[in-house]
């Protein structure tokens, strides 16, 4: 049996205590069994929107305050980094401060990146409601999304992972490719003043 099946057998026994956990752990896709699962009749639907909602921003939450109070035993982040990478963060944690609604809402529908952005929200030291406020909205329009798919089309549950993760490869690779652009024009010294 597949993790996937494993995890659509438990939430077809448990009903919406294992939802909730499966969208803690495994967000979209617990999503798309849930919802799929209601189409069969064995979940209502709003109480299925309802759990994913609340497991995803749980799961949120827990990336969020890894990032605020992250630590290595014994050691706070700032004294276990170097003068230059302090620096580098706090320029990361100003552009957060200033672009947090733009930055949390590209993390939470990109995916992808979603964990990175959870973590270095609660590094920036984002206020709490307004990092709820903007991870809300975009939690409801993602779930909503996964909701209806599962519904729709959540028996090809094995094919919609498959390509939910060759997505998220893709979105990192151009996220990659576009860090190392801005990064080649900020650091290569420009010929033209000399």
């Amino acid at each position: 049996m597949s993790s996937l099946d494993w995890i659509s057998s438990s939430i077809a026994s448990y009903g919406y205590v294992a939802l909730f956990a499966a969208a803690v752990l495994e967000g979209p896709i617990a999503t798309v069994i849930g919802a799929f699962l209601a189409s069969q009749g064995l979940l209502d639907l709003s109480g299925v929107y309802a759990t994913v909602v609340l497991g995803d921003l749980a799961g949120d939450l827990l990336y969020y305050y890894a990032g605020r109070f992250g630590s290595m035993p014994g050691r706070r982040w700032g004294s276990v980094l170097s003068a230059r990478r302090q620096r580098h963060l706090k320029t990361v944690q100003a552009h957060l401060s200033r672009h947090a609604g733009k930055t949390l809402l590209f993390g939470k529908l990109t995916h992808a990146a979603g964990f990175l952005v959870l973590l270095a929200a609660g590094a920036a030291q984002i206020p709490l409601p307004r990092f709820l406020g903007y991870n809300l909205l975009g939690t409801l329009l993602k779930s909503a999304a996964f909701v209806l798919l599962g519904y729709f089309a959540g028996a090809a549950y094995h094919r919609i992972d498959t390509y939910l993760w060759l997505a998220s490869c893709g979105v990192i690779a151009l996220i990659g490719i576009a860090a190392g652009v801005v990064l080649r024009r900020r650091y290569t010294p420009d010929l033209s003043e000399t």
